[in-house]
């Protein structure tokens, strides 16, 4: 029995499913899930710290890559760094509370926001830059099955509040050209996908399960869904310049708050103080909320990726490193884009940035 609470401890401290930014699809950190100890733990604190980056610059339409962008030099590149910093409670068996506060910090460069895609000068590419605590979140977790009836395997359910207190109206300059031909700087909110958080008071819904197969083998599964009933946080999109008619007639002069969602699958193979995993992990935007309305500038997609992560195991915690690979990147129609089509009577489908792989790091501690 003692082998099977070690294969849980380590299951459930190194499988962190997270909402982690793709680049230009806005999916932003809400902390990790399925940070708990094993089922039947004792009242502790855990302490869990994650650093991650990715850096997006591959443009797609639909699943269709916009090499040209690249070979151009019109890419959008974003550089994201993050570190979650989560404290939770294990009260009981089978309850548990988790506090998370990311601390973001968010680098995009680009031609089109600034002097333009057809700028020759070499200063064309700017940078806009964010820095700040994201959104919070509090979550509460129980365990559907008597842990000492399930000790191989367990679903685990949560359920919590994402608050609105991360700025989602942060502002940088940007670089245009005056009608006279003069460098000129207008201050305005950068995009959507580098703002610290998104307006909206969120309802965030989980279920995490496992099954052991032997001492060293065992599955697990993630599912996290975050629900915006907000339909538009009222930030500008025309980054400090004049709303265009456009934008207003398809809802694109502010941003929106969208829905977010995270699922995870995969097995775990133990030997000694290691551990490895491989899965399949998909995050996205839908086009469409759950609860409020679509309208609101947003670009929904949808990352398939490969996970694999290993962990090395203490008495206390653990220490790990997951790096996953988009395989599947697919930026799908926007609520706009579907009038739009329907409008011109032709499919409209607008492009975002998504990275090659992400990296996440940190380590579990029992306090």
């Amino acid at each position: 029995m003692k082998r099977y609470y070690i294969i849980l401890i380590v299951v459930f401290l190194l499988i962190q499913v997270r909402a982690i930014s793709q680049g230009c699809v806005a999916i932003r950190s809400n902390g990790n899930t399925c940070n708990l100890a094993k089922p039947g733990a004792a009242r502790e604190w855990q302490f869990n710290f994650n650093t991650r980056y990715f850096r997006s610059y591959k443009h797609f339409v639909g699943k269709e890559e916009q090499k040209q962008r690249e070979e151009e030099g019109t890419n959008v590149i974003n550089y994201s760094f993050a570190w979650d910093f989560t404290f939770t409670k294990v009260l009981n068996q089978r309850w548990a509370v988790s506090f998370n506060v990311p601390v973001l910090s968010n680098v995009r460069s680009s031609m089109y926001e600034h002097y333009g895609n057809n700028n020759d000068k070499p200063e064309a590419r700017r940078n806009t830059e964010s820095f700040g605590i994201g959104d919070i979140r509090i979550a509460a977790y129980r365990w559907l099955f008597d842990p000492a009836k399930s000790p191989k395997g367990n679903l685990q359910a949560g359920l919590g509040i994402k608050l609105p207190n991360g700025n989602y109206q942060y502002e940088d300059y940007f670089h245009k050209l005056s009608s006279t031909g003069e460098d000129s700087s207008v201050i305005g909110p950068v995009d959507q996908s580098i703002q610290l958080g998104d307006g909206g008071t969120g309802i965030t819904a989980e279920l995490n399960g496992f099954y052991s197969f032997s001492h060293r083998f065992n599955v697990y599964g993630n599912f996290y869904y975050l629900m915006n009933p907000r339909e538009q946080n009222g930030t500008s999109t025309s980054r400090g310049g004049a709303t265009s008619a456009t934008n207003i007639k398809y809802f694109t002069s502010t941003m929106s708050v969208p829905d977010q969602y995270m699922m995870r699958g995969g097995l775990n193979y133990m030997t000694n103080r290691f551990n490895f995993s491989g899965g399949i992990r998909i995050e996205g935007i839908p086009s469409s909320d759950l609860v409020g309305g679509d309208k609101g500038f947003r670009r929904p997609g949808i990352v398939t990726s490969v996970e694999p992560t290993v962990a090395y195991t203490t008495k206390k915690g653990n220490f790990y490193l997951s790096v996953p690979f988009a395989v599947i990147r697919n930026r799908t129609q926007s609520y706009s884009d579907k009038l739009r089509s329907a409008d011109t009577g032709k499919k409209v489908n607008g492009d975002a940035a998504f990275a090659d792989y992400l990296i996440n790091a940190g380590f579990s501690v029992r306090l």
